[in-house]
């Protein structure tokens, strides 16, 4: 069926968005399980025209599976509306032609975001989205050969790395320890992983956060090991759809003050904060579209050569 909504989906799903790794492709076709009220159902996307082709597989009617696919790709987000905003912002104005049919690609699974960025941190897309996979296969329930994302109370009890596997298991050979955290390729970021999973398994309820204010998510995503503010608004913007969220690290620093404050070496956090008041519930979207529209216009080379 075609969904009329605008979007570039290979765009949206190889943007670095720290709610999941890029869906599985297959020629022109990205494909995924996504858990539907408990049930897994493969949903499949390819592009048409300037819109999606979409069909699933699974026990659940078509408007459920419609609801979760526009939630997950931010649908009913009207982009025509976004980009007269941009338009209307000189600073802003050219984006929208680099990062055309951009939306959010928001997690259709809290928890697998809140580990997903834990992993982004100091890393690089392709590393950390190879790391998630790795969970996934390694302790994520199988359906059709796709894998969803473990449950924290799983994740809170593996091993965080071979010595740690080989002192507690059966096993003779350390080198064969491979069912552990760090076999993922999470280095330092291990026992974070793992103690954010007891903590979202014993003390916090992800259900809660999206009842929260922004301020009072914000607080409690911060109680999270391995989590600082650009990590927590990377939590709070794809895994809850906190739209006021500016994520903000050493680059969007540089994009911002080169923008508006004539590369004057200005804090991270001043940074996220003029985010935040300057483009108010846009900022999710502007944070994605300046990132975006830095790489693809050469903006980000100059930038290097300036560091």
């Amino acid at each position: 069926m075609i969904i009329k909504a605008p979007i570039d989906l290979e765009l949206t799903q190889l943007s670095g968005q720290t709610s999941q790794p890029p869906w599985k492709r297959t020629g022109d076709t990205f494909s995924e399980v996504v858990i539907v009220d408990g049930i897994p159902v493969i949903f499949n996307l390819k592009q048409s025209g300037e819109y999606l082709d979409f069909s699933f597989t699974g026990d659940i009617s078509k408007r459920k599976a419609i609801s979760k696919l526009s939630y997950i790709y931010d649908l009913d987000f009207r982009l025509d509306k976004f980009y007269r905003y941009l338009s209307n912002h000189a600073e802003l104005a050219e984006m929208s032609e680099f990062c055309n049919g951009l939306r959010l690609f928001l997690a259709s699974n809290p928890f697998e975001c809140v580990i997903s960025s834990i992993s982004s941190a100091n890393n690089s897309i392709k590393r950390w989205t190879k790391s998630v996979c790795d969970i996934k296969r390694k302790w994520g329930n199988e359906h059709k050969g796709y894998y969803g994302f473990p449950q924290s109370s799983v994740l809170g009890n593996v091993y965080l790395d071979g010595e740690d596997e080989f002192n507690s298991s059966d096993i003779q050979d350390i080198s064969m320890c491979e069912n552990n955290l760090k076999s993922c390729g999470v280095g330092y970021r291990a026992p974070y992983i793992r103690s954010a999973s007891r903590l979202f398994t014993l003390e916090i309820n992800l259900l809660e956060i999206s009842e929260m204010t922004y301020d009072e998510a914000f607080e409690t995503i911060m109680r999270v090991p391995g989590v600082g503010p650009k990590v927590a608004d990377c939590i709070l913007l794809y895994g809850f759809n906190f739209r006021e969220a500016f994520p903000s690290d050493v680059w969007i620093k540089r994009i911002v003050s080169h923008l508006y404050f004539d590369d004057k070496d200005i804090s991270v956090g001043k940074v996220r904060e003029f985010g935040m008041d300057e483009f108010g519930d846009n900022a999710g979207y502007v944070q994605l579209y300046m990132f975006h529209y830095a790489r693809k216009s050469g903006l980000m080379d100059r930038l290097k050569i300036k560091k």
